[in-house]
C-alpha cells in the first residue's frame, strides 16, 4: 500500500501524466487529425493564392491599410475584421491571410469538437467532424474573410457546452466555453446567433437549465453589444439598423427559398437573382439525405435513451436555417454552414450506430455514400475555386488597366463591382444608390476635380450623368469610364 502510494507521488513529481489525462490526450488525437486534415484541405484544394471576394474586401479593408474602408452596410458585424486584423493590419499578402484563416478554422474545428467529449464517443465525434469538413463549402470559406463558418463552429461548441452546463453545475469550463461561443456568434452575426439559440433559450425556464441561460445571454449580450453600440452612433438607432439590414436582404417575409439554395449547391456562392436549372441529381442528393439522416439519428437516440443531445442540436439546426429556407427571397450555400455543423454530429452517431450492427448491408452502404459524398463535394468545391479564380483575373485585368489609365492611390472607384476592384487597386469605392449608397454625383463629381475617378458600367450600358463625357475604354465586360486630373482626359 506505502509503496504504491510513493510510486505515484514519484509519478507527480516527475511530471508523468495521470491515467485520466493520458486517457483524454488519447482521445483527443483523431479529433486533431480530423482538424489538420482540414487545414490541409484548405490549403491544396482552395489555396493560399485565391483572391478576395466581394464581401471579403469589405471586412479587410476596416483594418487594411493598403485601401480605404469600404462602406460597411447595416447587416455586417465587425468580428471577421477583427478575426483578420493580426495578418490584415500590416501586411496586404492574401497568402498570408489564408493561412492565418485555415489554421485557425482547423483550431477552431478541433476545440468545438472536443467539448462534446462527454457526450459522444470520440469515433462519433471524428466522423461529425470530418462529414463537416469534407463538405465543399465548408472547405471552400474555411479560409475566407467570411463570418458563416465561425457562427457555424461556436454553435456546435455552444450547443455542447449548455448541455454539459445543465448536467453538471460544477462544470465551469462548460459555462466558460459557453460564454465564449455565444460571444463569438454575435460577434460575427448577431442575428444568427439569435436564431441559432433559440432552443437553449427555451429550456431557460426549467430550473436546470437557468444558470446556463443566463450565461448564454451574457455572451450573447457581450458579442453583440459593439453592433448594437454602433447602431446608435452610425445608423440612427437599432430598431434603423435592423429594418435596413432587412431591407438590403430583400426584406424579411415568407419567401420559399428551398429550390434556391437547392440551385446553388452546385457551387454557385451566390444565387440572387436564383434562377437556372438545378444542378445534376447526383450534386445535391446528399442534401436530400440530411432530413432522413436526421430523423435516423434522433430514433437511434430515443432507443438508447439519450434523446436530449440529440434532439438539442437538431432543433438549433432547423432554427439557425429557417429564416434562410423560408423568409428571405435568395440563396448562399454559406448561409446554411451553422445548420450543418449542428446537423453532424447527429447524423454522424446514427452512421457509427448503423456500421456496428456489423450487417453487410448497412456497413455497403454507408461506406457507399461517404465515398460517393466525398467525391461530389471534392468535385464541386474544385469549380468553385476555379470559378472564383476566373473573377479575380477579371478584376485584376480591370485593376491593369486603371492603372495603364493614371487611375492610381489616391483614387475612387464606382459603378459596378467596385468594390472588389477598388481594394485591389488601393482605391477608395463608393457609390450612389443601392444598399452600400454614401455618397451623391456631385459627390463624385467634385472628387474626379482633385483625384483619379473611374466609373465601371457593364458593356452596352449607359454611363452616369456625371461620366458622360469621361474619356473610357471596354475591359473584357464593362466598360471604363475616367478622368484624370492635369492629365487631359
Amino acid at each position: 500500500m506505502a509503496g504504491s502510494v510513493h510510486a505515484t507521488l514519484d509519478a507527480v513529481r516527475r511530471g508523468r501524466p495521470r491515467p485520466a489525462s493520458a486517457a483524454a490526450a488519447r482521445a483527443a488525437w483523431p479529433l486533431a487529425a480530423v482538424a489538420a486534415a482540414f487545414t490541409l484541405a484548405q490549403l491544396l484544394l482552395v489555396g493560399p493564392g485565391m483572391g478576395l471576394g466581394w464581401d471579403e474586401t469589405v471586412y479587410v479593408s476596416q483594418v487594411s491599410g493598403h485601401a480605404p474602408a469600404a462602406f460597411f452596410s447595416a447587416p455586417r458585424a465587425r468580428g471577421v475584421s477583427l478575426l483578420v486584423a493580426p495578418v490584415a493590419a500590416w501586411t496586404s499578402s492574401t497568402p498570408l491571410l489564408r493561412l492565418h484563416l485555415a489554421l485557425l478554422s482547423g483550431l477552431a474545428l478541433f476545440l468545438a469538437l472536443r467539448v462534446w467529449r462527454t457526450l459522444f464517443p470520440v469515433r462519433v465525434l471524428a466522423l461529425a467532424g470530418a462529414l463537416f469538413a469534407s463538405l465543399w463549402v465548408t472547405l471552400f470559406y474555411g479560409p475566407q474573410a467570411m463570418p458563416n463558418y465561425w457562427v457555424a463552429v461556436a454553435a456546435l461548441a455552444a450547443v455542447a457546452c449548455f448541455l454539459r452546463a445543465r448536467a453538471d453545475r460544477t462544470d465551469r469550463g462548460a459555462l466558460w466555453g459557453l460564454a465564449a461561443s455565444a460571444a463569438l456568434m454575435a460577434c460575427m452575426r448577431p442575428v444568427d446567433a439569435v436564431w441559432v439559440t433559440l432552443p437553449l433559450l427555451a429550456l431557460g425556464p426549467a430550473r436546470r437549465g437557468r444558470r446556463a441561460s443566463a450565461v448564454l445571454l451574457a455572451g450573447l449580450a457581450a458579442g453583440a453589444a459593439p453592433w448594437v453600440i454602433e447602431a446608435y452612433t452610425g445608423y440612427g438607432g437599432l430598431a434603423r439598423r435592423l429594418s435596413d439590414g432587412a431591407a438590403i436582404q430583400g426584406g424579411f417575409g415568407w419567401h420559399l427559398a428551398v429550390v434556391d439554395q437547392l440551385r446553388s449547391l452546385g457551387g454557385r456562392t451566390l444565387c440572387r437573382p436564383c434562377t437556372g436549372a438545378l444542378p445534376y441529381p447526383l450534386l445535391t442528393l446528399w442534401w436530400f439525405a440530411l432530413p432522413l439522416l436526421a430523423a435516423l439519428a434522433l430514433a437511434v437516440a430515443v432507443r438508447a435513451r439519450r434523446p436530449t443531445a440529440t434532439a438539442l442540436s437538431l432543433a438549433c439546426a432547423a432554427t439557425a436555417a429557417f429564416p434562410y429556407l423560408f423568409l428571405i427571397g435568395y440563396a448562399a450555400p454559406r448561409f446554411l454552414l451553422p445548420a450543418y455543423a449542428l446537423l453532424a454530429v447527429p447524423v454522424a452517431d446514427a452512421l457509427v450506430r448503423l456500421t456496428a450492427t456489423r450487417r453487410p448491408a448497412a456497413v455497403t452502404l454507408v461506406c457507399a455514400g461517404l465515398a460517393v459524398h466525398l467525391a461530389v463535394q471534392l468535385d464541386v468545391v474544385t469549380r468553385a475555386v476555379g470559378s472564383a479564380g476566373t473573377l479575380h483575373r477579371t478584376w485584376s485585368r480591370t485593376v491593369t488597366e486603371l492603372y495603364r489609365r493614371g487611375v492610381r492611390p489616391p483614387c475612387l472607384l464606382t459603378g459596378h463591382e467596385a468594390i472588389p476592384v477598388a481594394f485591389a487597386a488601393g482605391c477608395a469605392s463608393a457609390a450612389t444608390a443601392g444598399p452600400n449608397a454614401n455618397t451623391t454625383a456631385d459627390g463624385i463629381a467634385r472628387a474626379a476635380r482633385r483625384m483619379p475617378v473611374a466609373t465601371l458600367v457593364p458593356a452596352g450600358s449607359a454611363p452616369p450623368g456625371h461620366a458622360r463625357n469621361w474619356a473610357s475604354v471596354v475591359v473584357g465586360a464593362v466598360r471604363l469610364y475616367y478622368v484624370v486630373p492635369g492629365a487631359g482626359s
